[in-house]
């Protein structure tokens, strides 16, 4: 993967510009989104499986259409991952026309219950930050069953009027990515088929590939972050500050770029993870790219002052966007695992 922030003109974007306020960009998004899951169908979007030798491919896809629009890739990387899902643990197939989510986190709270009866599983509880609520045709959703969690593929039931999956308004407070439209979603008994077994989610190699897949969207982003800083370095001139900070900019990007490069030749060399380096691999490139992000947005202010964010809607939508979307990464509590992980292999050598 290439890291440079110079390298590849703008590419158009989602909300330059067309769409006013939350609602407008929310559907701009959509349409994109769904036009986006008719391409991969199509094959003419090719964004192959990790693991399947062009996993440096599928990374630079998500990174390209990050580049394009951080809420647009939540959804689009939440589809190819959730038909990675499905092809890992023999799920059903991703049928065309079909848009899915992973709606998988498991913050504090009431969260899912699923629950076996002479029909088959039924779903019922709130889920949070369910990012595509209003667009999904199809998620996969994490549930606590009486045997421990277990993963499910669900129809929300959008546009046919049952009550199903409902989505709960208002629920998404935040300006960053408020166009991925992640809001809590109420289950009502909707239909459920089990996908794996009990903590077959976060036990499967894939997961940990995944999460890689996450970071590649954050590159993205912070490639289409640093292009105000480069357009600005460009008008400026010979300016020993602003040529500081891009240098530094591209350092970390090009750095970036190369990690998850080398994560995605490991990745390809053991998909199945016998190794079992898939979660140092996974916590190592999610908390240095998590940094170069970071640092990005640090430089990129630092160099520009508040002109962008006050009077360039599009970077001021990026850089919001981004620093919603790297919280992602749980910070010192990963860092932490890391350490530990490091200090046991450290013992074993």
């Amino acid at each position: 993967m290439q890291g440079t922030a110079r390298e590849r003109p703008p590419e158009p974007e989602t909300g330059a510009g067309r769409a006013t306020g939350a609602d407008g960009l929310r559907q701009e998004v959509e349409v994109a989104f769904t036009r986006c899951v008719d391409e991969i169908a199509a094959g003419e979007l090719d964004i192959p499986l990790p693991g399947s030798g062009r996993t440096t491919e599928r990374f630079l896809a998500l990174a390209q259409v990050a580049e394009q629009d951080l809420s647009l890739v939540r959804l689009v990387e939440g589809h190819v991952d959730a038909v990675a899902i499905l092809a890992e643990l023999d799920g059903p197939a991703a049928a065309p026309g079909e848009r899915w989510g992973v709606w998988a986190a498991e913050p504090p709270g009431e969260g899912l219950t699923a629950s076996l009866g002479d029909g088959g599983w039924v779903i019922n509880g709130r889920k949070r930050y369910c990012s595509g609520a209003h667009s999904c045709t199809h998620a996969l959703v994490t549930a606590r069953a009486g045997d421990g969690r277990r993963l499910f593929a669900v129809a929300t039931g959008l546009g046919s009027g049952a009550a199903g999956c409902r989505p709960v308004e208002g629920s998404w407070q935040a300006l960053g990515m408020a166009a991925s439209d992640s809001a809590d979603v109420v289950f009502t008994d909707v239909p459920a088929i089990p996908v794996g077994g009990v903590e077959g989610y976060v036990e499967r190699p894939g997961f940990q590939h995944g999460g890689i897949g996450v970071a590649a969207c954050w590159y993205g982003g912070a490639r289409a972050v640093a292009r105000t800083l480069v357009s600005t370095a460009a008008r400026r001139g010979a300016d020993p500050l602003t040529d500081a900070h891009l240098g530094a900019v591209d350092m970390r990007l090009h750095a970036a770029g190369a990690v998850l490069a080398q994560a995605a030749a490991e990745i390809d060399k053991d998909p199945a993870d016998t190794e079992g380096a898939g979660r140092m691999r996974s916590l190592r490139v999610r908390g240095f790219v998590e940094s170069v992000c970071a640092d990005v947005l640090t430089h990129v202010g630092r160099a520009t002052g508040a002109e962008p964010l006050c009077h360039n809607p599009a970077h001021t939508r990026r850089a919001t966007d981004l620093a919603v979307y790297i919280r992602q990464h749980h910070g010192e509590r990963n860092l932490a695992e890391l350490g530990r992980l490091a200090a046991e292999l450290g013992e074993e050598q």
